[in-house]
C-alpha cells in the first residue's frame, strides 16, 4: 500500500539504496529539483525509474516550474518562462491579452513537463502580496489585487490541465503577508480574520476546484496563534476545508524548511494529524526520508479517495501547436 508522503531523490539517477527504499516504503509520489535535472532524456529515464519503484506508471511526479526565479528546468535545454507578475502587469492595461498569455505560458510549461514524464506542477501561486512583506513571494505572485490573481490563476490552471499536467495551488491559505522567508524562519501574520478572508483566502476559495493544494508554513494569529497552517488542525479544518471549501488533495510545503521545528518525524506526524493528506520531503537525504517514513502511514480511507480524485483529473493533452503558441506568446508579451 502506498504511503502518505512525497519524496525527492539525491541526483540525476536513482542510487541502488534509493531504489530499494522507495520499493519498500511505497511513497505516493516524487518531486524533482535542479539537482535531478541534466537534459530531457536523462529526466525521462529518472521519472520512469521512480515510477518503477512503486509499480505505478501514473504515479505523481512533481516539480516547481513557475517561471522567473523558481524554475528547475532552465535554458539552454528549456525555454525561460516569465514570472507570474509579468502577466499581472499586462492585465492592468489588457486583461484579455494577459489571460491568453498566462494560459499559453502554462500550456507550454505543461508541454515541457509532459515530454519528460512530469505530471504535476506546483503552480499557480495564488498568494496576494502586501506592502512590507518579505519578497520570497514577490514577483512569483500575479498581483496585489485578488481579482487579478483569481482571473490569471484560473488561466494557468486551465493551461496546465489542457497540457496533461495537474496544477497545485499554493500556498494555502495565503503567504502574501509573511514577514520572512519560510525556508529560514517562521512568520506570524497578525491581520484580522475578516481582512484575511477578504484579501488572502478569497483567491483559494474562488479556485477551490484545483485538484491539489500546498499549505503555507505561516502562523495566522487570528486563527491559531500557536501553529503554522501546515501543522494546525484549526486552520486546516476551519479555514482550508471550511471557509475556503477545499476538498481536493492537500499536501504540505517541504517539511525540511526552517519555519518548522523539531524532528522531521514529529513534523510529519503533526501535519498529518492536522488534516494534510500527504507530506512533502524534498532533500533526498536518505536518513531524513527514513525518519519521515516512520510517521507517513498508509494512504487509505478519505486520504486515498482525495488522492484518487486528484489523479482522475489527468487527461490526454488537448491538441496544440507549440511553435505557433511560442510565437503568439512572444507577440502578446511585447504588446
Amino acid at each position: 500500500m502506498r504511503r502518505r508522503v512525497i519524496f525527492g531523490c539525491s541526483g540525476t539517477t536513482l542510487e541502488p539504496q534509493e531504489r530499494d527504499f522507495f520499493r519498500e516504503v511505497q511513497p505516493w509520489g516524487f518531486i524533482l529539483f535542479g539537482r535531478n535535472v541534466k537534459n530531457r532524456e536523462q529526466v525521462h529515464v529518472l521519472t520512469d525509474s521512480l515510477r518503477e519503484t512503486v509499480g505505478d506508471a501514473h504515479a505523481p511526479v512533481l516539480i516547481d516550474q513557475e517561471g522567473g526565479r523558481v524554475a528547475r528546468l532552465k535554458p539552454p535545454e528549456w525555454h525561460a518562462r516569465p514570472p507570474q507578475a509579468v502577466f499581472g502587469t499586462l492585465y492592468q492595461t489588457a486583461p484579455e491579452i494577459a489571460g491568453e498569455a498566462a494560459y499559453l505560458n502554462a500550456r507550454l510549461i505543461a508541454g515541457d513537463l509532459a515530454e519528460i514524464g512530469v505530471n504535476v506542477d506546483c503552480l499557480p501561486v495564488l498568494d496576494v502580496p502586501v506592502p512590507g512583506a518579505h519578497d520570497v513571494i514577490g514577483d512569483r505572485a500575479f498581483a496585489t489585487d485578488p481579482a487579478v490573481v483569481i482571473a490569471l490563476g484560473r488561466a494557468v490552471i486551465d493551461g496546465l490541465m489542457d497540457g496533461g499536467v495537474l496544477p497545485v495551488m499554493k500556498h494555502v491559505p495565503g503567504h502574501g503577508r509573511a514577514s520572512c522567508d519560510t525556508h529560514l524562519d517562521l512568520p506570524h501574520v497578525t491581520a484580522a480574520e475578516e481582512l484575511l478572508s477578504a484579501a488572502d483566502f478569497v483567491t483559494f476559495r474562488s479556485l477551490n476546484y484545483c485538484p491539489m493544494a500546498m499549505t503555507a508554513h505561516v502562523v495566522y494569529d487570528a486563527v491559531d496563534p500557536k501553529r503554522p497552517a501546515t501543522l494546525s488542525p484549526r486552520v486546516v479544518r476551519d479555514v482550508i476545508r471550511g471557509e475556503i471549501g477545499y476538498q481536493g488533495l492537500l499536501m504540505t510545503d517541504d517539511l525540511c524548511m526552517s519555519a518548522l521545528s523539531g524532528p522531521l518525524s514529529a513534523r510529519a506526524k503533526a501535519a498529518l494529524f492536522a488534516g494534510c493528506d500527504v507530506v512533502l520531503h524534498c532533500s533526498g537525504v536518505m536518513a531524513e526520508m527514513a525518519e519521515v517514513a516512520t510517521e507517513a502511514g498508509p494512504l487509505e480511507g478519505p486520504w486515498l479517495k482525495r488522492a484518487e480524485q486528484a489523479l482522475s483529473h489527468l487527461r490526454e493533452p488537448v491538441e496544440f501547436d507549440r511553435i505557433v503558441a511560442e510565437a503568439r506568446l512572444k507577440e502578446l508579451l511585447v504588446a
